[in-house]
């Protein structure tokens, strides 16, 4: 580059305007003269005006910057305002509140987790209010009996003899069996139902379970039988708890089979465990209550258990305390008059574990 003048030289015009300066500049020893010609303003002039512009645009890329991280904040901030939004609306017990599921991947997937658990939310609110309604309408029936029997008594309407004092006891009984499986089924289902495992065979469980109900089943007139398939291996288990999920089994069966029916219990060996099935040739269940069957309080029909002495609870303590044992429980029919079959699977490799927090 050559040598910056200390002069700005002459200047040049076109015009009349001012357009830029030419300088003359000779080299020592040289005799060529170097003719240079700039701008408007000299060099440093030049390099202070490139360097406002390019403060200009360093100006204009932050204030861009700022604009674009506001709206970018915006953007990511918007779906945590409304899960925000939400979560206040499900406090304040509005659980039919759903935020809308959109934006990237991540915010999609919380979106879709936060609302599974306010329909989980809702789902359980509705279980407790039919469970208060179902309890409270199965405990006003037999206390409607009670005080109506006992002012029937004192109105001199009904004798105070021994048959009437026979219902009055019914009544009680059936109360305190209700109170009994509520409490029972509130423990398993909050794992603190306490478990005495012991080694127990399955065969020699199904069998006391059959001779236990067999005079019952000759008086109604139905056939109760037991088939097993040979030996199977032993469960780690609370055998009360199992012998009472038989009894409910087969009251429940023997409940709906008619005289001339036929009951079936039977224990046979699959992967990993055992299975006993309860069969009956009864009154069948429909397809649409099959889902609903193991529900505490459901009958089928509208008429199942509350006019047959049940508490309506029996099955849903059978699935509460097979659960609580690793297991599971199934159950399948052809529909009305089709029979039923129940289904209980007990894994024979069971570790100890009790289920009790005390």
């Amino acid at each position: 580059m050559p040598p910056v003048p200390a002069r700005l030289g002459r200047p040049v015009l076109v015009d009349g305007k001012l357009v830029g300066y030419i300088n003359f500049i000779a080299s020592p020893g040289d005799e060529r003269t170097s003719f240079w010609a700039w701008g408007r303003s000299s060099p440093s002039d030049f390099i202070q005006e490139v360097s406002f512009f390019l403060l200009q645009i360093a100006l204009s890329v932050g204030v861009l910057g700022l604009i674009f991280g506001v709206l970018a904040s915006r953007t990511l901030a918007a779906p945590l305002n409304r899960l925000a939004v939400a979560a206040r609306a499900i406090g304040a017990r509005n659980l039919d509140y759903r935020v809308p599921v959109q934006g990237s991947d991540e915010i999609r997937e919380v979106a879709e987790s936060f609302n599974k658990m306010a329909a989980d939310l809702q789902s359980a609110e509705s279980l407790r209010r039919n469970l208060l309604a179902d309890v409270a309408h199965e405990l006003r029936t037999p206390l409607t009996v009670l005080q109506g029997n006992l002012q029937a008594i004192l109105d001199d309407v009904y004798p105070l003899d021994k048959s009437e004092v026979v219902r009055l006891h019914d009544q009680t009984r059936h109360l305190h069996r209700l109170v009994n499986d509520l409490h029972e089924l509130a423990q398993a289902e909050a794992h603190q139902l306490l478990l005495h495992k012991q080694t127990v065979d399955p065969n020699s469980l199904a069998q006391a379970a059959v001779d236990f109900f067999g005079p019952v089943a000759e008086e109604k007139g139905v056939a109760l039988r037991l088939e097993i398939s040979g030996e199977t291996p032993s469960i780690q288990s609370d055998r009360a708890r199992l012998m009472q999920v038989m009894q409910n089994l087969l009251n429940n069966a023997l409940r709906h089979t008619q005289s001339g029916g036929e009951i079936v219990v039977s224990v046979a060996i699959q992967p990993g465990g055992v299975e006993i099935a309860v069969q009956d040739t009864g009154e069948g269940i429909l397809a649409e209550d099959l889902p609903h069957i193991f529900e505490r309080f459901y009958r089928s029909g509208k008429a199942r258990d509350r006019d047959n002495g049940g508490t309506g609870l029996g099955l849903a303590i059978v699935r509460a305390l097979v659960e609580a044992h690793d297991g599971r429980v199934t159950v399948t029919s052809g529909g009305r008059s089709a029979g039923s079959r129940f289904v209980l699977y007990l894994p024979h490799n069971q570790e100890h574990s009790l289920l009790s927090n005390l």
